[in-house]
């Protein structure tokens, strides 16, 4: 990337996210805290991931099962049709609480209403919130949300690596205690479609917080590598330590596979520039964000280059230069801003000297260049003492360019929660 490349890439952000700010994510102000969130993608397919999300949805119920990070006596559903374009049809949509799979508790499930009617159109680009409904949750429990579409959706808005089970099913399944229409084969996906995220309230305590911890970042934020539906991605780890200090705090993943600092992808999201404001900063609760960027910058371009890794090299200095905007943005909302450190990845397919070499000056800026709030060093924590271009054999996933739980839970450790 060239230098009028990332000094383009900033006014385009402030364009699309001045954008984002009037949409009803901007606006769910108090007493809604948030509990659950994940970064919208447009439908793409990608061999290493496939999913459902350009042939959408006609005459099916899709079953979406995710994991509350905060406590409630009512909750709300927020659906995004960030991507779509055209309008999309929701004939119907309820929440329960999981009972494992695509089973539901029963006398747990609750309809979804959308200014007290069952079915609702989002206007393609549009974001939406339930209703809210009374179904009180705990921290880390299990919901599980159904959407129906009689109509075809069309391509769906919808996130890529959930590291989640999701199930379909033709027809109507919206009150189905029972999981079995949605076990058929082909019928179970590692994705989430059109869920943006989930919002809890209490009167309990009714007023406004800005504790949520938002971490923002690629795959290695996203928890590619930990084991499948078990929540044991670094985001999950740093919960639940907060949680066993009698901290609690949610810990939202913004996360996307495959994402840059600097350059929009088909298939793994907008920018880190581009969608900073709306995926991290976009709630009222935010207050503090950990950003994991940069590794798909410097590694990308040195791999097969095909539709969704297309993009030049580009040097420290401009992934420094993005990283400076990301920390301008969150300190004009008030919001503390910590740097993580790039893990190393020379055993991966993608590792190369000049890489390598990239990764080391990022590293050293954020260690040193004060511009960070705090820095959370995960470089150190999980990188092979011996060879620190390597990860320790005993955290690394197959790939050796993601983390198995074990690294996860590490990177989870190597967080100073006072600094938070």
């Amino acid at each position: 990337m060239n230098k009028n490349k990332t000094a383009l890439a900033v006014p385009l952000a402030a364009a699309l996210l001045a954008a984002a700010a009037t949409t009803p994510a901007a606006a769910y102000g108090n007493p809604w805290h948030s509990a659950w969130g994940a970064s919208p993608q447009t439908a793409t397919h990608t061999d290493w991931f496939p999913n459902w999300s350009e042939e959408g949805f006609r005459n099916q119920s899709v079953r979406q099962v995710i994991r509350a990070g905060a406590q409630g006596s009512e909750l709300r559903v927020r659906l995004s049709n960030a991507y779509g374009k055209t309008p999309l049809r929701l004939t119907g949509a309820t929440v329960a609480k999981s009972a494992g799979g695509a089973a539901l508790q029963p006398g747990t499930v609750r309809p979804l209403r959308f200014g007290g009617g069952a079915a609702v159109t989002l206007a393609a680009g549009a974001e939406l919130s339930s209703d809210a409904v009374s179904l009180p949750v705990q921290a880390f429990e299990q919901l599980t949300v159904t959407l129906y579409f009689q109509d075809p959706s069309g391509p769906a808005t919808f996130h890529n690596v959930a590291m989640a089970t999701s199930f379909r099913a033709d027809g109507d399944h919206l009150r189905d205690a029972a999981g079995d229409a949605f076990s058929a084969p082909g019928n179970q996906s590692y994705s989430w479609y059109y869920l943006a995220g989930v919002d809890v309230r209490s009167p309990a305590a009714p007023g406004p917080r800005r504790d949520a911890v938002v971490t923002f970042g690629d795959s290695l934020t996203d928890g590619f590598g930990a084991t499948p539906g078990a929540d044991r991605r670094y985001p999950d780890a740093l919960a639940a330590r907060l949680a066993a200090q009698g901290r609690p705090r949610p810990v939202l993943n913004a996360g996307i596979g495959g994402n840059k600092v600097l350059t929009d992808s088909a298939c793994f999201g907008e920018s880190a520039l581009n969608r900073f404001r709306r995926d991290a900063l976009g709630r009222p609760d935010t207050g503090t964000v950990i950003v994991l960027e940069g590794t798909n910058d410097i590694v990308q371009p040195d791999g097969p280059q095909d539709r969704c890794t297309t993009g030049p090299r580009v040097s420290a200095q401009q992934i420094i230069a993005g990283h400076r905007e990301l920390i301008r943005e969150a300190h004009a909302r008030g919001v503390r801003i910590i740097g993580a450190t790039i893990p190393p990845f020379g055993d991966s397919g993608y590792g190369t000297a000049r890489g390598d070499a990239v990764r080391t000056e990022v590293n050293q800026w954020i260690r040193t260049g004060g511009a960070y709030d705090a820095v959370v060093d995960f470089d150190r924590a999980v990188a092979d003492p011996e060879h620190p271009e390597k990860l320790k054999a005993e955290y690394a996933f197959a790939d050796h360019l993601h983390l198995n739980d074990a690294g996860y839970r590490a990177m989870a450790d190597a967080i100073d929660v006072n600094a938070l």
